[in-house]
């Protein structure tokens, strides 16, 4: 069974992950709004659209954006 929250497939084409290229384009303050505002839409859509696995989506923006959070402070701290 394919995992549609951690590795969907049609965001795996190429060798780059979309997320990562994403997070390329953009500065660290517009990566975090993205991450932040994707949370938020699934958690908004999940009673209308695909339940649980709206909140598992959620959740991983959210593991997401504390990683990213969490590697910056530890730059902040070590610059």
């Amino acid at each position: 069974m394919k995992d549609l929250v951690n590795n969907p497939p049609h965001y795996n084409k190429g060798n780059i992950e979309c997320i990562d290229a994403i997070e390329a384009m953009l500065t660290h303050e517009e990566y975090v709004g993205y991450l932040r505002g994707n949370s938020l839409k699934y958690r908004w859509r999940f009673r209308y659209k695909n339940g649980i696995q709206d909140l598992e989506k959620a959740k991983w923006y959210e593991n997401r954006l504390m990683e990213v959070l969490n590697n910056n402070n530890k730059g902040a701290k070590n610059g």
